[in-house]
């Protein structure tokens, strides 16, 4: 069975244009252009992914990506135009996955979201591994993170990038390699959405995010994933 990709877009022609080109890719596409009839097709039906333009004319594309994160862990891929990169970054903020700028080539979308898609294609083939770093347990098959035995509220960036570090524990890993390895795609790589992503993550897994002792900032060079913590 080919992944439901949700589209709430208000373009008729980018909608139209991207569902064509994500079946011609083997993906099943639903579309809605407005963010009410969305939320209510989520509410009776099941997506693997739903691309989410910010600007719709019933809601602002923050307050739904809000108001799904409340409920669903499903993946966020975020269509913006604005040009203020801190629509993004609250995008990111809010558990948004990703986010491509107006205007994009179909093929750096279709790699976004085979980024964020990438916990089910790989959960099949992955090993039932728990990595365990004191009070911290990783389970990727699971893509699952407990602190303490409690699950943490990861999205499925968040949970790559800790996984990627845990598994580099104790090496220093740039920005660049981060965003390459979550993105898809070759990524600014001074772009905010990364520190965004550790902010969110130190706050699932951290005691103090403030004064964090498990994923570290090296200045000038990246982070590095503290092994020897409790």
């Amino acid at each position: 069975m080919s992944e439901h990709i949700l589209i709430i877009e208000d373009d008729p022609r980018l909608c139209d244009m991207l569902s064509e080109y994500l079946a011609k890719s083997g993906y099943t596409v639903t579309t809605h252009m407005r963010g009410k009839a969305g939320l209510a097709w989520l509410a009776e039906n099941r997506a693997d992914a739903v691309i989410l333009d910010l600007m719709l004319p019933d809601m602002d594309g923050l307050e739904i990506c809000r108001q799904l994160r409340a409920s669903s862990a499903v993946p966020v891929l975020m269509l913006t135009a604005r040009g203020d990169a801190i629509d993004r970054i609250i995008g990111l903020e809010l558990g948004a996955d990703d986010y491509l700028p107006k205007p994009f080539e179909p093929r750096e979308l279709l790699a976004r979201l085979r980024a964020v898609l990438r916990r089910g294609g790989e959960a099949p083939r992955a090993s039932k591994e728990v990595l365990r770093f004191g009070r911290l347990e990783i389970e990727p098959i699971a893509y699952a993170a407990r602190l303490d035995g409690k699950l943490c509220d990861l999205t499925a960036c968040q949970f790559d990038l800790l996984l990627l570090l845990s598994r580099n524990a104790g090496r220093v890993m740039s920005r660049e390699a981060l965003m390459d390895a979550t993105s898809g795609s070759q990524s600014d790589v001074f772009d905010r959405s990364i520190d965004v992503h550790m902010s969110r993550l130190r706050a699932a897994i951290e005691d103090d995010p403030k004064h964090p002792r498990r994923i570290i900032t090296v200045r000038g060079a990246g982070y590095v994933f503290a092994k020897d913590q409790d």
